[in-house]
């Protein structure tokens, strides 16, 4: 069989299968995802040692840091997978949900209900959760899935689609609506942007240049997950303590993913009272400040200085590239505006519409800019690291939106369905 066969048969495989799970009960469906559960915790041995392999190699290659802690599986992070999975099982199946309806004045009714998309397909780099996340997401709502995973995380994947294979299978549904493509390479990647009629909606998730390309390559439809260029605003009124501890979490709890902050600006008339103290907290924590003039001048990092050369928890001066930057490490750019409005120009500016963030003690500040800020999701007086499915509910995530077409923020079930009509006669002619 020739290669370009071999993709074929696999993403055919896939759209058969998902025809088959697009009639299963939930009861079905949630059995085969306990299934998967099971196999992940039976399985972390060889799903740990397998990870180990693609670490050496990015440690090798050095991707760095944040992608190195994207990629990181170990027994903890296998056991959270499985209870993410779990959690999905007690979701409500959004397939058959009736979204509206009614009955016309002739007497035929009408319903507009959930159905699955189909197959899905994931395009992603070096985050092997996504895997499990969107097959068990997928599973549940009806869909199978097409993933390439990315080089990076090749032996890891591997190892996960055979266990979820196995898994489903055992649970009596078809293995196969969960396929691996990360054989083919970049090559399959591209052919997957291609494969309208086999796939019929299309995720990316990870750098803003894979995005890009997906978008712009793509004929498949596409579900756009962008980059996080995440604020967070600090106004005159906000409480000191609230302003750290919300700045330092949306930082440092976990800084390669897509929802931690890189900017911080906060209102000229608070700065004497908050900077120094927030500066203080991140450097604890080891960030390396990038900041405009005013800010390296009130906090002691004038250019010149020692704290001015580069280094853990050290203080620079910012440059253009800071506040377009996501940087996906314990870095972060921060910046002093004179006004509310000051603020909303630079995130309208330079925010990726993902996350953007206000700490305030002001009602009308607050809603000033939830209305303003267009951003997939909009916070007042709380941590951006909230932005997740899981947080939200929805168990597990596909993936953030920023666009706004069909799903804007994260994407669980629903997201992962269209709708169709359901017209019930007697008998009626127009």
């Amino acid at each position: 069989m020739s290669h370009e066969d071999r993709f074929l048969t696999t993403l055919d495989r896939a759209r058969v299968a998902a025809k088959s799970l697009a009639t299963v009960s939930t009861a079905a469906k949630n059995a085969a995802l306990a299934s998967i559960a099971d196999a992940l915790v039976a399985n972390v041995d060889d799903i740990v040692a397998a990870n180990a392999l693609d670490l050496a190699r990015g440690e090798e290659q050095q991707i760095g840091a944040g992608l190195l802690d994207r990629l990181t599986l170990d027994a903890a992070r296998v056991a959270a997978l499985s209870d993410a999975v779990r959690d999905i099982i007690g979701l409500p199946d959004p397939v058959g949900q009736v979204v509206r309806g009614g009955t016309l004045e002739n007497g035929v009714a009408i319903s507009q209900v959930r159905v699955p998309f189909g197959v899905v397909g994931a395009i992603y780099e070096a985050r092997p959760n996504v895997t499990v996340d969107i097959a068990a997401l997928a599973l549940k709502s009806g869909n199978g899935a097409v993933l390439r995973g990315g080089s990076a995380a090749e032996q890891t994947n591997r190892v996960l689609v055979r266990v979820i294979q196995d898994a489903v299978t055992s649970a009596g549904l078809a293995g196969d609506a969960i396929q691996t493509i990360d054989e083919f390479g970049r090559e399959g990647a591209s052919r997957l942007m291609r494969a309208r009629g086999y796939v019929d909606v299309l995720i990316p998730r990870g750098s803003a240049g894979l995005i890009s390309t997906v978008v712009q390559e793509s004929t498949v439809p596409v579900i756009e997950t962008g980059s996080g260029v995440v604020h967070v605003f600090v106004d005159e009124t906000a409480d000191k303590d609230m302003a750290v501890s919300i700045v330092r979490n949306a930082k440092t709890h976990r800084p390669s993913v897509c929802n931690a902050a890189e900017t911080l600006l906060v209102h000229r008339a608070a700065a004497q009272r908050l900077l120094p103290p927030i500066i203080a907290a991140l450097r604890e924590k080891d960030v390396r400040i990038e900041a405009d003039a005013r800010t390296l001048t009130l906090v002691g990092g004038a250019p010149g200085s020692d704290t001015a050369e580069p280094g853990s928890g050290s203080i620079q001066a910012a440059t253009d590239a800071t506040w377009e930057t996501e940087h996906h490490a314990l870095e972060m750019g921060v910046k002093i505006v004179d006004s509310l409005e000051d603020a909303l120009a630079h995130i309208e500016r330079y925010s990726t519409r993902h996350t953007d963030a206000i700490v305030t003690a002001n009602y009308r500040n607050a809603e000033q800019f939830l209305a303003r800020v267009d951003s997939a999701v909009v916070m007042v007086n709380a941590s951006t690291r909230f932005t997740d499915g899981g947080e939200f509910g929805f168990g597990a995530e596909v993936g953030i939106s920023t666009q706004k077409l069909h799903a804007r923020g994260p994407m669980g079930l629903a997201e992962l369905t269209s709708t169709k009509w359901l017209v019930r006669g007697a008998g009626q002619i127009r």
